[in-house]
């Protein structure tokens, strides 16, 4: 009997039922991984052989999340190039739409000189419009059944932000506005709920686009986490009837520029006094205070917190295990720096089209990855702790 028998064997006499699964999993992909490593290096762990090509490095640890639960990895590292085990690639999606936009782009004759390296490199020379059609077809089908779905039950919390991108537009090269929204449900699920493109954040655009995710069935919504823009909030009020929570983070980089360079790490502190007070009236008590004590000093850094109290304070009313993922648009920014990352290898966009498939088909995987978390264990108040 081999070893890998044996250690099955090992493996299914001693692990309890609830823990197999998991167990299972985690042998599977540790054979998996050697497997892939042997043919990399040309010999098995430990083999001396004339056919040896690279050496192994040690290991790397990684958590890899799975339905049955977290799967502790030991992914083997090498001494010459890089090892990354196929079964745990997520943006298998993305990359495709990505390679269908360059691929696009160099149809239309976008010969921007970071597109036609990144062509040749690809392999891409000779591509015909029926190719490159059928590719977008397929990638546009699933992103459009992804963003246009019924959006079901309620959503406690919403979160919008926004990232700029280059699209060419009637001969000229401009920047447009691309709007993610995030939510969580009752269940403590997030999800993305759509995305839209424009060129500006009026308040009409931003009217439309929750008119457009209320018609998907979008309701409940409690609070919205977003930076300070007016057309928002007037469109937050408008269509949803819903709090409005300024993003606690973009607020304080704009104080801190009051504060000069030598006092705001102090000023950081004194503010953050109001941020760990037990509830939102002595979050506004502490909030005026140290205001008022500020405002000898630096007048317009008091006028400001006077003018931003009510919009910073806001999630302070809402259940306090909610509290460290609602104060901003910190994890949606995690998710636009993805996007970002991913868009400028592109530099510019030939349409609109090619932005909806690329930012949507990120989006999508990254929908696919949350769905075996949870952000919460409930929603109603009586187990909240959040979950990263």
């Amino acid at each position: 009997m081999t070893d890998e028998m044996i250690a099955l064997r090992t493996l299914l006499e001693k692990s309890p039922d609830a823990d197999l699964l998991r167990e299972m999993i985690g042998f599977a992909a540790h054979r998996l991984m050697e497997l892939e490593v042997e043919s990399l290096t040309g010999a098995a762990h430990g083999e001396r052989s004339p056919d040896r090509i690279n050496y192994r490095n040690g290991y790397r640890e990684r958590d890899w999340e799975t339905r049955a639960g977290t799967v502790e990895l030991r992914i083997p590292k090498l001494r010459k190039a890089s090892y990354f085990p196929g079964f745990l690639e997520p943006r298998r999606m993305a990359e495709k739409a990505l390679t269908a936009v360059i691929q696009e782009a160099y149809i239309h004759g976008v010969s921007t000189r970071s597109v036609d390296e990144l062509v040749r490199a690809m392999g891409m020379t000779g591509i015909s419009k029926s190719q490159v059609s059928r590719l977008c077809g397929e990638i546009d089908d699933k992103v459009a059944v992804f963003l246009n779905r019924p959006l079901e039950g309620d959503w406690p919390y919403l979160w919008l932000d926004a990232t700029y991108v280059k699209v060419r537009e009637q001969g000229r090269i401009v920047s447009v506005a691309v709007i993610v929204a995030v939510a969580v449900n009752g269940d403590g699920r997030r999800e993305v709920l759509g995305i839209s493109i424009g060129v500006s954040e009026a308040e009409t655009f931003w009217t439309e686009f929750l008119r457009s995710l209320a018609r998907r069935g979008l309701r409940g919504v409690k609070l919205v986490i977003s930076d300070a823009h007016e057309g928002l909030k007037a469109a937050v009020s408008r269509v949803l009837h819903a709090s409005w929570q300024r993003c606690r983070v973009h607020f304080m980089r704009n104080v801190l520029a009051y504060a000069g360079r030598q006092g705001r790490r102090v000023v950081a502190a004194f503010i953050g006094t109001a941020f760990v007070q037990d509830d939102a009236e002595a979050a506004r008590a502490q909030w005026r205070q140290v205001a008022d004590q500020l405002r000898p000093k630096v007048p317009k850094l008091a006028a400001l917190m006077d003018d931003a109290e009510t919009d910073v304070l806001t999630f302070m009313s809402f259940p306090k295990d909610h509290r460290p993922k609602i104060h901003s648009t910190n994890p949606l920014e995690r998710l636009n720096g993805e996007i970002k990352r991913r868009t400028e290898v592109v530099g510019i966009f030939p349409n609109e089209a090619a932005i909806t498939r690329l930012v949507g088909a990120i989006l999508l995987e990254q929908n696919d990855e949350w769905a075996v978390q949870r952000w919460s264990r409930t929603m109603n108040g009586r187990s909240s702790a959040p979950a990263t």
